[in-house]
């Protein structure tokens, strides 16, 4: 009778941990977008709307728009709390691309995954030329101050590269067909898609209608 009892309180364990798994999964999810493999949140939790950016750290399309609009977003829109963001690996452009990806999230574990994502897209360079193979990887963990001997072990040990390869595949599943795409998403699940590098100037009239 113990043994029922125990097994019962066993079941009833696991309901309740399977429960919260997909509570927390929902949480994850943003506009019907999984993002329990994405990127660490950019922003405020309580942001309004939230950007979800499917990119490539070798698509030069991805780095325009990194260089040239993503700073009005992040000072306009981010930094006052009333966006936020996550970024979900797209990786289509060769092997370099999966790679650069994988060694964000070995960055993550020293906290410091959006100072890294940054270093990539600031060091760019041709497509599979080299410039994000392993050996660059590692030297960029070193410009940004990581542990250089856990990141290489992260790295080499290839342990994200599911990761990436799930973050690949909600891209496919959320209709993503090219990099730099995004998806915003405002407080209503109301979900705007914006395709390319467009200017700061898009960004901010969509993000104003949905805050409407």
């Amino acid at each position: 009778k113990k043994a029922m009892a125990d097994k019962k309180a066993m079941a009833d364990k696991k309901a309740m941990a399977d429960k919260k798994a997909m509570a927390d999964k929902k949480a994850m999810s943003v506009g019907g977008v999984d993002l329990s493999t994405a990127s660490p949140l950019l922003g405020a939790s309580d942001a309004k709307v939230t950007i979800i950016e499917f990119g490539d750290y070798q698509c030069p399309k991805c780095d325009q728009w990194f260089l040239n609009e993503k700073p009005a977003i992040e000072s306009e829109y981010i930094s006052k709390n009333k966006v936020n963001m996550y970024y979900v690996d797209f990786p289509f452009l060769g092997s370099d691309s999966e790679l650069a990806s994988a060694a964000t999230y070995c960055a993550d574990e020293q906290g410091k995954y959006w100072e890294y994502h940054s270093a990539l897209y600031k060091n760019q360079g041709g497509i599979q030329s080299g410039w994000a193979n392993s050996d660059a990887l590692k030297k960029f963990a070193s410009d940004v101050g990581l542990d250089t001997e856990k990141f290489n072990k992260c790295l080499d040990s290839g342990k994200y590269s599911d990761r990436v390869k799930q973050n690949k595949q909600v891209g496919t599943s959320s209709g993503i067909a090219g990099t730099p795409t995004f998806l915003l998403v405002g407080p209503n699940g109301k979900t705007e898609k914006i395709v390319g590098p467009q200017p700061s100037a898009v960004f901010a009239s969509t993000i104003e209608k949905l805050l409407k």
